[in-house]
């Protein structure tokens, strides 16, 4: 038996691959399937079963596509209405691979037929478990997504939770291990460690959800401080439940290269949205007007998801050369599959082309100090309120880029301002939304908060709720 977790960290999220025998399992695979059937290749492995632990809301799977081409049967747990053909188990329902077996644990509570998925070895003792959302490393999921496809509140869907934990995962032996669909840094949990794998004993011992005197306790501390979801979720959901276009068709469709010329005809005929990924630093250079900055080399997909919202929004894009492939592939992760073309040769193609550009005015962490005077200069935080809360410059306003669409109204071009996150990331995404909404009169300080902590900038970890959104 062999167990392979392949953690995507963008998405925070952990698929897997087992084999036993000859024959192989996969469980929640991303959007693109290849690198499965790479592996399932070189080990000379049938792949028998394709396991989804529930309908995922914050990234599309392979699980269509993957059973096209091996004939791989696709299994639900209970409650699971999909518009494909697939198998909804039953509650202690086993599936044998190769020597090893997994007995199917309905879980419900982040979704209705969310499932745990225990694997006993080739003994028959108890090895692990795949929980998806239904337990996290030191945390578990969230019960507000299903609300309205189960016609409950967020509480009841918090008692179904507690009630699937304790009658379910707690019993298991205290050296089965836990592999989680997610870890910290994913939409679908608020308190989760940066592991991912971890024995169950540690985390009855640690993790504050399994720790509530009694089921009222742990309802209300699933439930506090639960932001809202991305709005792409509902439409991943959709895309999972009824089945999508094949993932080789979306890059087909994206990877049409556009000179200068045909780049700018497209973006008028399509409305289409310029998305540049590039880093922030050449963004703040030159970029094309009007055009959106969420790099690569980040949280992307999510942030895509989060500020975008429509997953069928028609995009251009804006890449590094050589980049192209891969950010059609993390933006069809998330259902973004209306890519029409990029800019070939990038953005110095459209230089060459005598195109208009635009710049960001950014500065360092030492220019603001230099500039910074306490009680006049106008700074806008776009961390988040926890970490805004931790420390931030004295008098900054908090306003999360998460909710850019509640607050950017607020803002005079008139009036001067600096904006900052915690490193430069989230801060140039949020330059270049203000631009595109005509607000120019802002710098951006490079390096961000961790740069700012540096200089003599006062700060304060005093928190103004009239300085803070209200989210």
């Amino acid at each position: 038996m062999k167990i392979e977790q392949i953690y995507t960290g963008c998405l925070a999220q952990g698929a897997y691959y087992i084999t036993s025998n000859g024959e192989a399992a996969i469980i929640d695979p991303l959007r693109e399937v290849q690198p499965y059937l790479d592996r399932a290749k070189r080990d000379g492995v049938t792949i028998k079963y394709v396991f989804e632990t529930h309908f995922h809301a914050d990234f599309v799977s392979g699980h269509v596509d993957l059973s096209k081409k091996t004939g791989a049967k696709i299994v639900y747990g209970p409650n699971a209405a999909c518009e494909f053909d697939c198998i909804s188990a039953t509650d202690g329902q086993e599936f044998s691979i190769g020597d090893v077996t997994i007995k199917v644990l309905h879980t419900p509570g982040h979704t209705m037929e969310s499932t745990t998925y225990l694997l006993k070895d080739e003994s028959g003792k108890d090895h692990c478990i795949f929980s998806g959302d239904t337990l996290f490393l030191g945390d578990v999921g969230r019960p507000d997504l299903a609300q309205k496809s189960a016609d409950m509140t967020q509480e009841q869907l918090a008692g179904l939770l507690y009630d699937s934990l304790m009658t379910k995962i707690m019993p298991l032996a205290d050296d089965v291990i836990v592999y989680p669909a997610h870890g910290a840094g994913s939409a679908c949990g608020k308190n989760m460690m940066k592991e991912t794998v971890d024995l169950l004993g540690n985390q009855k011992k640690m993790n504050y959800a399994l720790n509530q005197p009694n089921k009222e306790a742990f309802v209300a501390a699933v439930t506090e401080g639960l932001l809202p979801p991305p709005g792409y979720f509902g439409m991943n959901v959709a895309m999972n439940k009824k089945g999508y276009q094949s993932f080789e068709s979306v890059l087909e469709h994206g990877l049409h290269a556009l000179n200068p010329a045909e780049f700018e005809e497209r973006a008028d005929l399509t409305e289409a949205l310029v998305l540049d990924v590039r880093n922030a630093a050449d963004f703040a250079k030159g970029h094309i007007p009007r055009s959106i900055n969420i790099g690569l080399k980040g949280d992307f997909a999510p942030w895509v998801g989060a500020l975008i919202v429509d997953v069928k929004q028609p995009l251009l894009l804006i890449t590094d050369t050589g980049q192209e492939e891969e950010s059609v592939t993390r933006l069809a992760r998330v259902g973004f599959d209306n890519v029409v073309g990029y800019l070939a040769g990038g953005i110095e193609s459209w230089k060459s082309a005598g195109k208009e550009t635009d710049t960001v005015n950014r500065i360092t962490a030492n220019q603001f100090a230099e500039e910074f005077k306490e009680k006049e200069t106008y700074v806008v935080d776009v961390r988040r309120d926890t970490e805004y809360a931790a420390e931030h410059v004295d008098e900054a306003y908090n306003r999360p880029l998460a909710f850019i669409n509640e607050w950017f109204h607020g803002l005079e071009d008139s009036k001067p301002f600096y904006i900052h996150c915690a490193g430069g990331y989230r801060s140039m995404i949020t330059a270049s939304i203000l631009k595109a909404r005509g607000i120019h009169n802002f710098k951006e300080v490079e390096g961000g908060f961790k740069s700012i902590a540096e200089t003599t900038v006062p700060k304060s970890d005093f928190v103004c709720q009239s300085k803070v959104l209200a989210s």
